[in-house]
């Protein structure tokens, strides 16, 4: 049987570290937790699953740590996690599968995923805005795994929230966080796949957090229009507090139909299209 690290980087995650690591039950033969120095439970609850675990700082760019965890794995496989994501049973096994597969067969098996034209078109969009994502030729070392993102008591299909892709299984040794910023996209050595199965993303699970995440976004598209040094004109002025949201509204809520998720799908399409006057009436007060 093929042996698979589960890694992850944490700090004050006792609400979510528990569902987590019991999802990974019987895939993961070790479990690797860097923890930045939690004040909660979180040490604890990782104890429980017999996780060796590094305790260290919490650095502003997190992916350090999370750098961190993905060379203290052992094994030749890696399923790096955010803690308030969860493996469903059927992902599990697809995790098992294609970790046992040659290059052939996994050349064939990315050829057959029923999904793949929808995965390849989020695949050229991650690529346009992180930079180039793998190799287009050689050996399978990375896989993108798609996410069902929970929103207001639902997991959202639509609006543009799926299939929300994130590179988690990767080969030691072939892929690193560059570690320079909290958005930037793992880089691997070789090809990256996907799989069909998605993981559970409970990143909101009320609205409070979801308030709390979304402040944070603002804060740093502020950060990067001072970078650009946006000028505060009376034409962006425009373009932020009215022609990007309403745009962005109509684009996830009609075009890629976010009300096929009900009040949720809405909701969610109005608060995010809200980052774009938001952001910029804060800019526009800032020194």
């Amino acid at each position: 049987m093929t042996k698979i690290s589960v890694v992850l980087a944490v700090y004050n995650e006792e609400s979510n570290l528990d569902v987590c690591l019991k999802s990974v039950e019987g895939l993961a033969e070790e479990i690797v937790i860097v923890d930045g120095g939690s004040s909660d439970k979180t040490v604890e609850i990782a104890n429980k699953y017999r996780a060796r675990v590094i305790v260290t700082d919490n650095p502003p760019v997190f992916h350090i740590n999370k750098q961190k965890a993905l060379e203290a794995a052992k094994y030749e496989w890696i399923l790096q996690l955010d803690a308030d994501e969860i493996i469903p049973k059927a992902l599990s096994q697809e995790i098992l599968l294609v970790t046992k597969m040659d290059q052939i067969e996994l050349e064939k098996y990315q050829h057959s995923l029923p999904s793949r034209k929808l995965f390849l078109r989020h695949q050229a969009l991650v690529a346009a805005r992180d930079g180039r994502v793998g190799d287009e030729t050689g050996s399978y070392n990375a896989f993108f795994i798609p996410r069902l993102n929970y929103f207001l008591g639902k997991y959202l299909k639509y609006g543009g929230t799926y299939p929300d892709p994130a590179i988690r299984l990767v080969k030691k040794g072939y892929a690193h966080f560059p570690a320079k910023s909290v958005h930037e996209q793992m880089q691997v050595e070789g090809q990256v796949g996907w799989l069909e199965s998605p993981m559970l993303h409970r990143d909101s699970p009320t609205f409070s957090r979801y308030l709390k995440r979304n402040n944070r976004y603002i804060d740093l598209m502020v950060k990067e229009f001072k970078i650009q040094h946006l000028p505060k004109s009376f034409i962006n002025g425009l373009n932020y507090l009215v022609i990007k949201p309403v745009g962005w509204f109509l684009l996830t809520s009609i075009r890629h139909k976010g009300l096929l998720d009900g009040y949720q799908g809405l909701i969610f399409s109005f608060f995010s299209s809200l980052r774009f006057p938001r952001s910029y009436w804060r800019y526009l007060w800032s020194k």
